[in-house]
């Protein structure tokens, strides 16, 4: 399972020209679910994700994490994410999870950040075509892997 996280000043998704979510200060994480991620993958990588202390503290150094700036997050399902580059000029996607194992990590994975947030986490809509809009505060963009816990 792998996570972009960039930290915003304000994020929106829309679908069908219909805003579905917006944001002011937080995350926007994009979500890339491949087959062999499993319950432990959503337990670490949401506690990483809201631990990530990536919001300025009084001195203008990155030391908060998003609870203690109040921060909101927007969250992305995003099967691009697990692309493979080496052959040719086609990404191939192989290792992405198929939606009928997807869908109900996603699904989990929302709660769990839910949780792990003390708060709603907005969403765009698995599969759906979106337009996702934000400006990246700093910029600071972080990439996670679960399957890089070591």
């Amino acid at each position: 399972m792998k996570v972009v996280i960039q930290r915003v000043s304000q994020a929106s998704v829309t679908i069908d020209n219909v805003v579905k979510a917006s944001i002011n200060k937080g995350y926007m994480i994009l979500l890339g679910i491949e087959e062999t991620d499993t319950t432990e993958d959503i337990e670490w990588l949401s506690k990483k994700s809201v631990g990530l202390r990536i919001f300025s503290d009084a001195e203008g150094k990155m030391n908060l994490d998003i609870k203690e700036v109040n921060g909101d997050i927007l969250l992305i399902s995003q099967f691009t994410l697990h692309a493979q580059t080496k052959k040719g000029n086609r990404p191939s996607y192989i290792k992405a999870a198929r939606p009928e194992q997807a869908i109900p990590l996603y699904e989990q994975f929302i709660k769990q950040l839910s949780v792990d947030l003390g708060k709603q986490v907005f969403t765009g809509e698995f599969g759906a075509d979106m337009k996702v809009a934000l400006v990246n505060d700093g910029p600071v963009t972080i990439i996670i892997d679960s399957k890089n816990k070591e």
